[in-house]
């Protein structure tokens, strides 16, 4: 596991540029697949655009990439989409730009620019996101010592489950480099009474 970027959510956008209108997407997308299935949604929702341009990023380094111009003059679409994700450093994301060709010229130069432009656009509608490889912990505490647990837990990591019972059980999310440390941490506001457990790991999201 590896700590990465990517979006949010699902984000559109549309800007006109010389009576062309291009609208920008944005989606958070787990594998080619889906990828490939949201550009086949949007290309028979679209089936009268002039193009459907796209590039994608997939895997924690982006491994799986790919881009298509879509019938624009090579390199004026789909290259501008993929540089605005390569900028970005993000993933698992897909990006596709759609164009209703509105009867002016843009010229190699006006296309980058106008697909460069509704691709960042997207993304920063989207919002962008960490995904950072954690643990999973698991702690048990008695009630004089919940509150300096959980504000200790809310403030390194991210509660997932709370427990009330004869004592209060926690569950949470730290990041995998900071694990020993809360671990430790608890430990001492606990005087010793709570060792938090490693229960898995798994990645957490945190909005940048």
């Amino acid at each position: 596991m590896r700590d990465y970027k990517t979006v949010q959510k699902e984000a559109e956008i549309e800007i006109v540029i010389n009576k062309s209108r291009f609208i920008g997407r944005c989606f958070p997308v787990g594998d080619e697949g889906e990828a490939l299935a949201v550009l086949a949604g949007i290309r028979k929702r679209h089936w009268d655009a002039s193009h459907n341009c796209f590039a994608y990023r997939i895997g924690e380094t982006g491994a799986a990439a790919r881009f298509s111009d879509d019938g624009e003059p090579g390199g004026t679409a789909g290259k501008p989409i993929m540089d605005v994700l390569l900028g970005k450093d993000i993933v698992n994301v897909m990006i596709v730009v759609t164009r209703y060709f509105g009867g002016v010229l843009l010229g190699a130069g006006g296309l980058v620019r106008a697909y460069s432009r509704a691709a960042a656009e997207a993304c920063g509608a989207a919002g962008l996101a960490a995904v950072r490889a954690g643990v999973a912990l698991s702690m048990t505490v008695d009630y004089s010592r919940y509150g300096v647990v959980e504000g200790l837990l809310r403030e390194r990591g991210q509660i997932t489950d709370t427990e009330f019972g004869e004592n209060v059980t926690l569950r949470a999310m730290v990041r995998a480099q900071d694990a020993a440390d809360v671990i430790a941490a608890v430990v001492d506001k606990t005087d010793g009474r709570c060792t938090p457990s490693r229960t898995g790991e798994a990645y957490m999201r945190e909005r940048l």
